[in-house]
């Protein structure tokens, strides 16, 4: 079982270096995806590959988001014969201590998505944390269960190939939709998803990307999309739960 890091980074520059520096650690490759980041931040990025001798740096040419930095990653440890990609997000937000028990649980479970399950402080803006419960009882019925804990956030052990196989089927979204789609259709799909509950923080020098208007319009089509995609998908899904309830 292989493992390597993917941080999508697009201008986070305050913790970064600490954050590889705790990674490297691990003595895993660590894959960052610069999605477009400004001149000063890429050549900062530039700087710590020469610093860390694990450290691949990915350059886009043009902004796709932080689901397509992550596509990006995941094509990249494919290509390289990573079996599992662990998604860390660049900004501090993660424990990453916590890594030892993703870790952990992606062996007892082989070809497994293991991802987190936010425990928040009072450092979360409210809004957010409130959106994620409309996200979450959307999930609920697109995948008729409960078994999807969250869907928004971005520490994750990914197993490479489902993923690029799905990728390679459909044009999954790249931006904030893409961390709740890509769990939906890999369920779809008969991945096994766990998860494990970590601390989530929000960095008081933190810099978010999220964009009220328009990614909430992204995130609505896409759940516009799931629900439709469910309706023809719902006997299979029925006949799962019912399987899975006779165990």
């Amino acid at each position: 079982m292989s493992y390597c890091f993917i941080i999508p980074n697009y201008n986070h520059v305050h913790c970064i270096d600490q954050v590889i520096n705790e990674l490297a650690e691990f003595n895993f490759p660590i894959v960052m995806v610069n999605d477009a980041s400004s001149n000063e931040a890429t050549q900062l990025f530039n700087s710590l590959e020469n610093k860390y001798q694990r450290l691949t740096v990915i350059h886009h040419k043009e902004n796709q988001g932080k689901g397509g930095a992550v596509q990006t990653g995941l094509f990249y440890a494919h290509e390289k014969g990573f079996d599992y990609a662990i998604q860390v997000d660049a900004d501090g937000q993660h424990c990453l201590d916590d890594i030892h028990r993703l870790l952990s649980e992606s062996k007892k479970h082989p070809n497994t998505l293991i991802s987190g399950k936010p425990v928040y402080d009072e450092s979360v803006p409210k809004h957010r944390y409130w959106a994620r419960y409309i996200t979450h009882f959307w999930v609920m019925v697109e995948t008729l269960s409960l078994k999807l804990a969250d869907t928004m956030c971005g520490f994750r052990v990914y197993p490479v190939k489902p993923c690029v196989e799905l990728f390679n089927d459909i044009n999954l979204g790249k931006r904030m939709d893409f961390d709740i789609e890509v769990l939906v259709r890999l369920y779809w799909r008969g991945v096994s998803i766990r998860f494990i509950s970590t601390k989530v923080i929000y960095p008081e020098n933190g810099i978010s990307h999220f964009k009220a208007l328009e990614d909430n319009v992204r995130i609505s089509w896409m759940h516009t999309r799931l629900f439709f995609g469910m309706l023809w998908r719902s006997p299979m899904l029925i006949g799962r739960n019912i399987k899975s309830c006779l165990k």
